[in-house]
This record gives C-alpha cells, structure tokens and sequence, in this order.
C-alpha cells in the first residue's frame, strides 16, 4: 500500500495485508504489523505517547532494543503531536540507531472524519529520521480499533520516503533503509515491543488515573 492509498485502511477491518512487508513500485519498503492488544484501548495508547518522557520508561517499552530517549516538545500535558521523540534504539541486532520522531497530525494523511464509521479509537502518525541528519526518510502509522478484549493496532511504515532530496545521500538512505534485514527488522521490533506495551499498559494506565 502507497501512502498516498493509506485511507483505504478506514474501508475494512481486518485489512487485506496485515502482516509482512514489500519493496513498492517506487523503491518504498512498506511494512505492516498487526498487534493484538488485550485490555488496552485507544485511549491508553494515546495517553501512552503523551506519557512517555524518560530512558527508563522506554526500556520498558522494549527492554533490550531500546537504550535511550529524550523528548523535544511538550510534556505532562496530554499533548504529544508536534513534539520530537528522539531514540537510540535496536532493531534486534547489535546496532544502535540514533533517530528523531517527530509526531503529527493523523488528518496529514488521513481523513479523521471517518473515523467514527470506521471504529478507529486513536491513529498515531509520525515522520522519522536519521537524528543527525536534516531530513525525514520514514513515515510510521499506528491506527487502532477497539475490540471486546482491548484492542488492534495496526502498524504501517513506509520506508525510504525522503525528504528534502538530497543528491546521492537519498538514494543512499533509501537503499539501506530498504533492505530484507532493515524491512524484516522493523516488522519483527514493532510487533515485539507493541506486544510488550501491552502486558503493562493497562495497569500503569490504572496508577496514573
């Protein structure tokens, strides 16, 4: 699925490609992963982003790959879009990848105003990056649909996507971020450290409220 397609994941649920990932026709590693989330919500996972502030909580988050946040931008007061999450993270190997995370309105891509009809309790959207570097290379989606037994999320990357183009460090970019081990990497960290958030996000949700 192009990006430019994305609101055709508001016309079904499930989705007909929900795990894995491609290369499309324009050379953009595209990954998808379902995670089933049980007794969590919209909501939470809301809050969760509008929470997460400190190293220790974002090992929690993943407490091998991750290693390292700051956040650029508000905190403590329920708002995270506009702020700039910045990680060291693995991606299920020895390397560490230092990038920034800047979060944005879910209406720059998508049309909010189905999202009643749809059943999506919360989508979270953010373009992502090389922390050092002036450009954004990545695009990440997590939509969310509240079920009888707390939730589905529905993650989606499109990988490769950079922006400003900058002669041969693009394409450079671009092929790295592109690969089997990179899109295969992404897919499996998401769903793990997804699938970890869920087994404390409920009750830290409860302490906090």
């Amino acid at each position: 699925m192009k990006l430019s397609a994305v609101n055709e994941m508001l016309d079904s649920n499930p989705h007909s490609f929900e795990q894995g990932w491609a290369r499309l026709d324009d050379g953009v590693g595209f990954v998808a992963v379902r995670t089933d989330m049980p007794d969590c919500s919209g909501k939470m996972i809301d809050w969760w982003f509008s929470y997460l502030a400190t190293t220790e909580q974002y090992k929690m988050w993943h407490p091998e790959d991750h290693v390292y946040c700051k956040w650029i931008g508000e905190r403590g007061t329920g708002r995270y879009i506009g702020g700039t999450h910045i990680v060291h993270e693995r991606l299920g190997g020895a390397k560490v990848h230092k990038l920034k995370i800047n979060f944005r309105e879910p209406s720059t891509i998508l049309d909010v105003s189905r999202f009643e009809e749809a059943g999506v309790s919360t989508a979270v959207y953010a373009r992502g990056g090389a922390a050092n570097l002036p450009i954004w290379s990545g695009h990440v989606l997590h939509m969310v649909h509240d079920t009888d037994e707390g939730c589905v999320m529905r993650s989606r990357f499109w990988l490769g996507d950079v922006s400003p183009v900058i002669p041969v460090l693009s394409g450079l970019i671009k092929k790295d971020m592109t690969s089997d081990d990179a899109l295969s990497s992404m897919e499996r960290h998401c769903h793990q450290e997804m699938t970890i958030l869920a087994t404390f996000l409920p009750e830290l949700y409860a302490e906090q409220h």
